[in-house]
This record gives C-alpha cells, structure tokens and sequence, in this order.
C-alpha cells in the first residue's frame, strides 16, 4: 500500500492555495507522488454534486440532508479512485489530495447538531472506507482558521474573479457551522491542525508551509 495524505479546511481557508505550494515544492526535490483535487468538476461522476452545489435542490444547503450530499461526493471519489490512481498507490505510491472524505465531515455534518455530528462522523468513515472501499487516509492535514478571515478571504477572490460563490460560500452562518464541525472532526480523529491566524493576525502563507512541508515529510517516514 501506498501513504495518502489529505489536505482539509473550510471555504476560504487558503487550502488550494498551500496545496499547490507543497506539490510545487515536492516536485521541485524531485520527489515521487500523485496529485488528486477533489471534486472532479470536469468529470461525469460529479453531476449530482454540481447539481447540489449549483443550488438545483434548494439554495438553503439544508435542503440536501448530510447523508444524501455525502453520497454525491463519495462517487466522484470512488471514481477518481478507480480511473486515476488506484494501481499508483496500490503499488506503494504517495497520493495528495486537495480535500477528501474528510470534507464530508466538515461540510455536511455542520448541517447535524453538535451532539449528532460524531454518529455522522463515524457513519462516515464506515460508508466511504469500510463499504465503498476507499482507502482511509495515513495523514490528514487541517488548516484552521477563524469563519471571519475565511469569509474575507472569499469575498476577495469573488470580487477579483468576478464570480459568486456555491450555496455553502453563500452563507456566513454556515460557514462558522463548518469551523465548528472542522474542530469537532479534528479531534475526533487525531487530523493534525495548522492554525492559519496567529495573535488575531494571519499567518504568511510562506510561514504556513514550512509547517506544512514538515509535517508531510514526516508522515512520509
């Protein structure tokens, strides 16, 4: 078996954006991995979560119950498994990704009450790694910021590219719903937490890597 490391935050947590600097990094050493984003827009498997997101079900994102949601976005995983890199990692290659089942946890069971949400969590995990058979992840590396910055952070990159945002980045209240879970998750699970704000001041992003790249170096031992 191969190592997967996974790249978790909430919308607007910079995620993307360390991702790329750390696959930059790696590739740059001359390393050896496999880069996957999730979700695949581009991909067949990802229609019903389009359709969710786009707000074809309802723009209120409790229109979908947690666990219907999470069965569109367990597909295009299950897919991207199958098609791209199942064999690479079977064959011991090291996967990245740029979120995972892990974003289920956050994003949809910030829908559930704070005293439902670790049903959900264990659900979760049981449905995507011991049913479907996606493989569980060796490391999971969460960013963590406060739903202010983030929601900031969103607004920026909306304005800059002339875009709106889905039916989660819409709502501010369900943002900090998602911070929340994302706490709730992470302790639950042992994720390893990077913490994006400092003495109420973000961090460089320069300075966030570093951590970052340190942390994968040694889940890699």
């Amino acid at each position: 078996m191969g190592r997967l490391v996974v790249f978790e935050g909430i919308d607007g947590s910079g995620k993307s954006t360390q991702f790329k600097l750390l696959c930059d990094h790696l590739s740059s050493r001359g390393r050896d991995f496999m880069r996957v984003t999730f979700p695949r827009y581009d991909k067949p498997s990802s229609s019903l979560l389009k359709m969710y997101l786009n707000g074809e079900f309802g723009e209120d994102p409790d229109a979908v119950n947690a666990y219907a949601a999470s069965s569109f976005f367990a597909v295009d995983r299950f897919a991207s498994y199958v098609q791209d890199w199942r064999g690479y990692y079977l064959e011991g290659g090291m996967i990245l990704t740029d979120r995972y089942t892990t974003s289920n946890a956050i994003h949809q069971g910030a829908k559930l009450l704070p005293e439902q949400r670790e049903r959900f969590f264990k659900w979760l995990y049981e449905y995507e790694f011991d049913l479907i058979g996606l493989p569980a992840p060796d490391t999971v590396i969460y960013l963590d910021i406060e739903a202010a910055h983030a929601a900031r952070r969103l607004h920026a990159r909306q304005a800059e590219t002339d875009t709106t945002g889905d039916i989660h980045e819409k709502d501010p209240t369900y943002l900090e719903q998602c911070v929340q879970c994302g706490e709730q998750a992470s302790k639950l699970f042992g994720w390893h937490v990077v913490r994006c704000v400092a003495d109420g001041r973000e961090r460089a992003a320069d300075d966030l890597h570093q951590e970052i790249y340190e942390l994968t170096m040694n889940c890699e031992l």
